[in-house]
């Protein structure tokens, strides 16, 4: 299983320094969400394009996945549709890359007055039109556990109705836990069609949470590696820290090397457990 870690992480950093970073840290692969502080969009130039994979190729660093904004969940069907079309130009970004997957939201419904039923429909009817493209491009496209997704039977259900080996989930580890759920309930609404997965932690402060390095907060991290591993998953484990969006949490420089080091931990524990 590869170690990733997303670049949101340092936003201050180039993309020459998020493979350099890895490479000293130790990790095998990033996630690119950012390219050189700002979020990554989905037509690059080529000059950008072939610099960040010759990066990759000479560090030896994979790029696991690209993070797209995309989403859905909207009764403006124009709107739907200018999502599926931005999905579409990351699937051929991904593709051109040899990037194997990109990831999307569903987006937030209840401000819209949909319910969750509709809100799905709309999601898998977006996600099945960029399907067949993706498909023949050997990209997976991920709807993560996110926003009014974060419940995971909805991103299970939507996967469910698009039917498609192209369209998969993408736990984030946060966002189930927040909503109530636990490790075996997210877990099984994901693992049919899991391929990646987001882990962070966090702890609850006042109405909200702040992120944590792993062990100093509530969410599960290690038994949620713990039964993957035990299930046989064999994608990637990434490393979210968020600090693009959280400036005041500690620096990527100190803070992922402490996160790869936890990581580590975890996974030696539970394949020493599998032996």
């Amino acid at each position: 299983m590869k170690i990733a870690y997303s670049n949101l992480a340092c936003p201050e950093w180039s993309m020459e320094e998020v493979f350099a970073k890895a490479v000293q840290f130790g990790f095998d692969a990033v996630e690119i969400r950012l390219v050189d502080g700002e979020v990554i969009p989905s037509e690059l130039s080529a000059d950008v394009e072939r610099r960040i994979v010759t990066l990759s190729k000479e560090s030896g660093v994979d790029i696991v996945g690209i993070g797209a904004s995309t989403k859905f969940a909207s009764h403006d069907e124009a709107d739907r549709q200018r999502n599926v079309e931005d999905l579409l130009r990351y699937v051929e970004l991904a593709a051109r890359m040899e990037v194997p997957m990109v990831r999307t939201f569903g987006g937030t419904f209840a401000a819209d007055h949909l319910d969750a039923r509709q809100a799905v429909a709309y999601v898998a009817d977006a996600l099945a039109q960029v399907a067949p493209r993706a498909e023949a491009l050997g990209v997976a496209v991920l709807l993560e556990t996110h926003d009014d997704f974060s419940h995971s039977a909805l991103v299970r259900d939507v996967v469910s109705q698009v039917g498609s080996p192209a369209i998969g989930a993408l736990w984030d580890t946060h966002h189930p836990y927040r909503m109530g759920e636990t490790v075996e309930e997210t877990f099984d609404n994901l693992q049919a069609g899991l391929r990646h997965v987001h882990l962070k932690d966090a702890r609850r402060a006042g109405d909200g949470w702040e992120l944590v390095v792993f062990d100093e907060g509530e969410v599960p991290v290690r038994d949620i590696v713990r039964t993957l591993v035990d299930h046989g998953y064999n994608g990637a484990f990434c490393i979210e820290w968020e600090r693009k969006w959280h400036p005041e949490i500690e620096a990527a420089e100190t803070a992922l090397p402490k996160h790869l080091s936890i990581l580590r931990n975890y996974l030696a524990s539970a394949e020493q457990k599998e032996r």
